[in-house]
């Protein structure tokens, strides 16, 4: 079956593999292992925080999140040491029953601070694993921006036991926001909104003043804030970046700052004006009762910076880091660099799009003897990996300069080497273009991309693509004429053809592209899909997107034809992934999809390299019915276990049966079916898409190439109870589409299974050559002779909020 459908009954069902997100994690970190960029180890007997040793070199070092350089103080290292001397390496005890000597002092410095009641935890990590479960409580809600940080998503995963809503927005959208709360105001208490104050790879902040006003707006909204990369660097007393921003905490937010990173020690520290629920937090927050706390050189050295943030000095140091963030951003001014979003926090991003452009600039930048952090999946979107420099008090301006020099020398070596150019990044992070001339794929090529099939050779495509699925020239003029002119835009698809040959005109390349609305968790579980189709009641598009795809949602099967012994293979496949680019910002998509490979597809590296994940699909299934000349001959060549199964749970059923083969309907006849597959479309949320337009079921039965095996019970043979929707490819492959069924029926009469063994005797007496029943309850297919094989698919978005809903949600 396709993509679109899951030809569900109520035994086996087929399921999105949801291990998907960690695999894809997996390979994407350990690919840029490989690459030498992640995974490292510092080098060197001590360290200064201006240069870093890496691979017996020292770098300058731009990757520290120290920004003020206070964990190189003398005066927090000889707290530590004193503390060790005096106290010993740990205090091995809970902080419940008692605290050691140290803590009591640096509640108070903190709590002086910020003027509020406070929390100091062990990080922020075991901190957000302790308040959000605290101060949420079972009548509440939480949305999550999608780019808040991983610690506070996954504490949010323990509220899911208790039944408490968690829903995400994608990054800084005030619009979705505001349609969450109003959702969820109706049912609930409190409704929190989770975000970070400054962001940790883009450097930019969440919309506090808007924010402000929203919860002016909504009295039931809560801010949940974690500044951590704010911390220190502004702020009075250094309190972050929220607390310059607001100058004063609101009631109804909790705001999370650090005792580590630019604050120099270890710890955080939870700020909460609500004393009745810091009481609560503190009384009984999970890892902050159970968990050990702060070693005293920790304590300590966090005693000694918060002297250091109460004093005078703190606007000093804080002063200096500016001087160096803005001669840094007035040197990238002078450049054609693409600075994702330009502030005053000392976090830069420089965009390179796909990772494998990330990996050449980041191992340059190292050769040249710079240090920077390369920013990819998940903690960004995959397409919008990048380079990340941080600027700290330890950066002298001679380095910071020579930095610029080696970025703009090498990055556009980087751009040529790895197949790019300015543009495509810039677009990849919905930039401004340039004025560079774009990369050439190559001047041997032909690409021709029509609009229509009809604009393409019938011979040509059927002997490239067309002997899969509903993929042969007339099975695609079928798609074009179904799915254009309909009233609803999810029924409204563009359609483009591919060819690339080379200078003698041979085939190299061939594909399909379809760009249409999908909804966002199409791939998402299914608890996920039934939370958002209660929404869609109300809100039919909440929550969908322009996707571009190879294949479609109609199609199932291997897309691509790719001439894999040529030369010219490599510009090829660059020349689909440029078209694809073009095309999707011509339609404005947020998501490029590509299916279905293989396991072993040798295309999976370069995809990734440019900008992909790796998703894994249902597995697929087909049945060779080669050397068969009847259904009898077949069913022999089945497994013991197999014929057993068949003779007692079809062949014993099939005389209550009347089937009928039909190659047109009336409308009458036609509206049945056409319910029978509604039944098994509302069903399926594992593969949760739009339904059909009643023009696809009319084209079916005016249309010669498609026929109907159609079910009934001999007992009401004016009520058909399953039917197979049946393309007949011109490559000699039988293709059952889509399933209609009467649930009443299936456990019963064994109905879904009767169909599979219909559509085989069906295929058989037409003396086709297989048949491809796609990738749908394989379980059900495998013990009639089909052939499972794992599917992937590859997918693109412009940011991370599919893949949130895909894998963490």
């Amino acid at each position: 079956m396709p993509l679109h459908f899951r030809d569900q009954t109520q035994m086996t069902m087929a399921k999105i593999k949801h291990n998907n997100f960690l695999d894809t994690v997996n390979e994407v970190i350990t690919d840029a292992a490989k690459q030498g960029i992640l995974h490292l180890y510092a080098e060197g007997e001590e360290f200064t925080g201006r240069t870093i040793g890496v691979g017996g070199k020292a770098l300058y070092h731009f990757g520290t999140t120290g920004y003020l350089g206070l964990e190189q103080d003398p005066r927090l290292k000889a707290a530590a040491v004193g503390a060790i001397q005096k106290y010993g390496t740990q205090f091995p005890l809970s902080k419940s029953y008692i605290s050691h000597p140290l803590y009591s002092d640096l509640e108070q410095k903190i709590g002086h601070m910020y003027g509020q009641p406070i929390i100091i935890t062990k990080n922020s990590t075991l901190g957000h694993m302790g308040a959000i479960p605290s101060a949420v409580d079972d009548r509440d809600a939480v949305i999550l921006d999608h780019q808040v940080h991983w610690s506070v998503q996954n504490a949010c995963k323990l509220l899911k036991n208790r039944s408490v809503p968690v829903d995400m927005v994608r990054h800084n959208n005030l619009g979705m926001l505001e349609d969450k709360i109003k959702y969820h105001s109706r049912k609930r208490k409190r409704i929190w909104y989770m975000a970070d104050g400054i962001y940790s790879m883009f450097g930019d902040s969440a919309p506090l003043h808007q924010l402000m006003a929203l919860s002016e707006k909504y009295p039931q909204l809560y801010l949940y804030i974690d500044d951590v990369h704010g911390m220190s660097w502004a702020g009075r007393h250094g309190t972050g970046f929220v607390m310059e921003q607001l100058k004063e905490l609101p009631n109804n937010m909790l705001l999370f700052g650090t005792l580590s990173k630019t604050f120099g020690a270890s710890g955080a520290v939870l700020v909460c004006p609500d004393k009745k629920m810091h009481h609560r937090i503190k009384t009984f927050g999970g890892p902050l009762t159970f968990s050990a706390q702060l070693e005293p050189a920790s304590v300590a050295a966090a005693s000694a910076s918060a002297d250091i943030h109460l004093s005078p000095e703190i606007y000093r140091l804080q002063n200096e880091l500016k001087e160096r963030i803005q001669y840094f951003n007035a040197l990238l001014t002078k450049t054609d660099l693409p600075l994702v979003d330009k502030n005053d926090s000392p976090v830069f991003y420089m965009g390179t799009g796909m990772p494998k452009t990330g990996y050449n600039f980041v191992n340059r930048l190292m050769e040249e003897g710079f240090y920077v952090n390369l920013g990819l999946f998940p903690a960004v979107p995959v397409k919008s990996t990048g380079v990340r420099i941080t600027i700290s008090r330890h950066n002298h301006k001679e380095e910071i300069g020579a930095l610029v020099e080696a970025m703009v020398h090498h990055y556009p070596k980087a751009l040529e080497e790895t197949g790019t150019d300015l543009d495509r990044v810039r677009h990849a992070f919905a930039m401004t273009a340039s004025k560079t001339v774009p990369v050439v794929v190559h001047e041997e090529l032909d690409i021709r991309l029509e609009n229509s099939i009809t604009k393409v050779e019938k011979e040509v495509w059927n002997s490239l693509i067309g002997s899969r699925g509903v993929m042969d020239w007339d099975g695609l003029l079928f798609l074009e004429t179904s799915f254009q002119g309909n009233d609803l835009k999810e029924h409204n698809w563009e359609f483009r053809y591919l060819i690339v040959r080379d200078g003698k005109g041979k085939p190299i390349l061939a594909t399909f592209i379809t760009a249409g609305l999908w909804k966002d968790d199409m791939l998402a579980k299914e608890s996920i899909s039934k939370t958002l189709e209660n929404i869609r009641k109300f809100d039919p598009y909440h929550l969908t997107s322009r996707v571009l795809a190879i294949g479609s949602l109609f199609t199932e099967g291997k897309h691509l034809f790719l001439d894999q012994n040529h030369p010219l293979k490599d510009r090829a496949l660059r020349a689909l992934m440029l078209t694809l680019e073009t095309f999707g910002h011509k339609m404005g998509t947020k998501m490029t999809v590509l299916r279905d490979f293989e396991p072993d597809d040798d295309l999976g590296e370069f995809i990734i390299g440019q900008g992909f994940v790796r998703i894994q699909m249902p597995d697929s299934c087909a049945v060779d019915l080669t050397g068969h000349a009847d259904i009898e001959a077949y069913i022999s060549g089945l497994s013991v276990r197999n014929r057993r199964h068949f003779r007692k749970e079809i062949k014993a059923f099939e005389p209550q049966f009347q089937v009928d083969i039909l190659q047109t309907c009336n409308e009458e006849h036609l509206q049945k079916l056409v319910a029978l597959y509604g039944n098994v479309h509302r069903n399926n949320l594992g593969l949760n898409t739009f339904s059909f337009p009643e023009r696809v079921f009319k084209n079916m039965s005016d249309n010669p190439n498609w026929e109907f095996i159609v079910l009934r019970l001999k007992t009401s043979p004016q009520k058909p109870i399953g039917a197979m929707f049946c393309y007949k490819n011109q490559g000699k492959t039988y293709v059952p589409a889509f399933v209609g069924l009467d649930y009443t029926h299936v456990t019963s009469h064994h109905t879904y299974r009767q169909l599979l063994y219909q559509t085989i005797k069906r295929a058989i007496a037409l003396g086709f050559s297989g048949i491809n029943f796609g990738m749908t309850v394989a379980f059900e297919k495998r013990k009639l002779g089909a052939t499972v094989t794992e599917q992937f698919a590859y997918v693109q978005a412009s940011d991370n909020f599919v893949m949130e809903l895909l894998g963490t949600m």
